[in-house]
């Protein structure tokens, strides 16, 4: 996993695996969380995809927008 950059500096979110169609979140509380285009929608993996590299805002969006949406917890 790559660690998140937390540029707003208070995230809940510690890493992310970005795949095709789908992308792994790690929580600060420890807990991983993989959404896919099944799960969650295309155009929100999309936006997490971009969010994820940015380095800020995952954590809004997911709380947002994506909540419990997760195909799994790993």
């Amino acid at each position: 996993m790559d660690r998140y950059g937390n540029r707003g500096g208070d995230s809940g979110v510690v890493a992310y695996e970005l795949g095709d169609g789908a992308i792994a979140v790690r929580f600060a509380d420890g807990g991983v969380y993989l959404y896919t285009v099944a799960s969650a929608g295309a155009s929100n993996i999309r936006k997490m995809h971009q969010l994820a590299v940015a380095g800020y805002g995952l954590n809004t969006f997911i709380s947002q927008n994506v909540k419990d949406r997760y195909a799994k917890k790993l």
